[in-house]
């Protein structure tokens, strides 16, 4: 294993306290602890706080997406697992203004056991409390059982178009009711190159061959739907992309938002090489790109690969993507 990394069991806390020391105008900890991050800027009393979290590993989710217009907290676990009940609370409990907290995080099960705990925390303290949470990975379940599917990368539309309509200071039910209605309109699909390595296991997560890639892989490796002899980028985006039109579906007319996300070991180059396709195939069924996006906006460590995302966009959506925004990590002026 080779890695930049002093004690591996530090990792989550010394990348939290460096991030927090460049960044303290943004960013700030709850208590001393790595765990906790909270907007360092005043709140906005009567606006609905935004709260998400997840294991480390995943950089720029989750932390990278708490900022103006986006979440106002955020709990971090370690590599790849879930932060606690309790840290999870703390952070709610900060960002409470007077208007309740909406829990807005991917599908994974330690973190739907631990984040519905802080909720009964939190109600018990009398903080009104939603959840939304993100399932656009059409790999991960059948048409017809998207409520089983993985939170992957359309987590970053989640994000944007809740935080923007919280910055309108509209009710927690409105702003649940738009996250919703993105994760519904979003779809993912994604392919791995290599496996990542989790610094305190000190080997990769799994093993896959010089010449394969997976479709479908989770971006904790978990099993993809189907894994083949390494194909060309145009080849691979026209699979993934077509399953992912095919799916909702997507039609001629339509208006998207395009997510093309590097994993973390994968040249921004081959990005815009996916994203070339991307449009080409789009444009041919007369679907319209209203906003693009391109880059690493939710990795897996340093593993190779990428994914697709696509927003079904409408007024209601288009207003609240383009809205400004502002994390260290994620920027739009309008």
């Amino acid at each position: 294993m080779k890695k930049l990394i002093n004690k591996p069991e530090d990792f989550a806390r010394e990348t939290v306290e460096g991030i927090v020391l460049a960044h303290p105008e943004s960013l700030k900890m709850l208590n001393g602890s790595y765990h906790c991050l909270v907007r360092a800027d005043r709140k906005k009393t009567g606006k609905v706080a935004i709260a998400t979290g997840g294991g480390s590993g995943h950089l720029p989710v989750f932390l990278g997406y708490v900022g103006y217009g986006l979440a106002d907290g955020v709990t971090i676990g370690n590599v790849f697992a879930s932060p606690s009940a309790e840290a999870m609370h703390e952070v709610d409990k900060a960002i409470h203004a007077g208007a309740g907290v909406l829990h807005l995080y991917g599908r994974y099960g330690g973190d739907i056991m631990n984040f519905g705990m802080a909720k009964d925390l939190d109600e018990m303290e009398g903080i009104e409390v939603t959840e939304v949470l993100v399932s656009d990975d059409v790999a991960s379940a059948s048409k017809g059982k998207e409520d089983k599917r993985r939170g992957v990368a359309g987590l970053v539309f989640a994000y944007k178009i809740a935080g923007a309509a919280a910055e309108k200071m509209v009710s927690l039910a409105e702003v649940t009711r738009i996250a919703q209605k993105t994760v519904d309109r979003t779809r993912t699909m994604g392919v791995a190159l290599t496996p990542c390595i989790v610094p305190e296991a000190g080997k990769a997560t799994f093993s896959i061959g010089e010449d394969e890639m997976e479709v479908g892989m989770g971006i904790h490796g978990e099993p993809g739907i189907q894994r083949t002899k390494l194909k060309c980028v145009d080849e691979v985006v026209e699979d993934i992309l077509l399953r992912i039109i095919e799916d909702l579906p997507y039609s001629a007319g339509d208006e998207v938002a395009i997510l093309v996300n590097g994993l973390g070991g994968t040249p921004k180059e081959e990005l815009y090489l996916a994203y070339r396709k991307a449009h080409e195939i789009l444009q041919e069924k007369g679907i319209a790109i209203h906003r693009k996006y391109i880059g690493e906006y939710a990795t897996s460590l340093e593993m190779a690969g990428m994914s697709v995302s696509l927003l079904k966009l409408d007024d209601e959506l288009k207003e609240l993507i383009d809205a400004p925004c502002y994390s260290p990590f994620f920027e739009q002026s309008r």
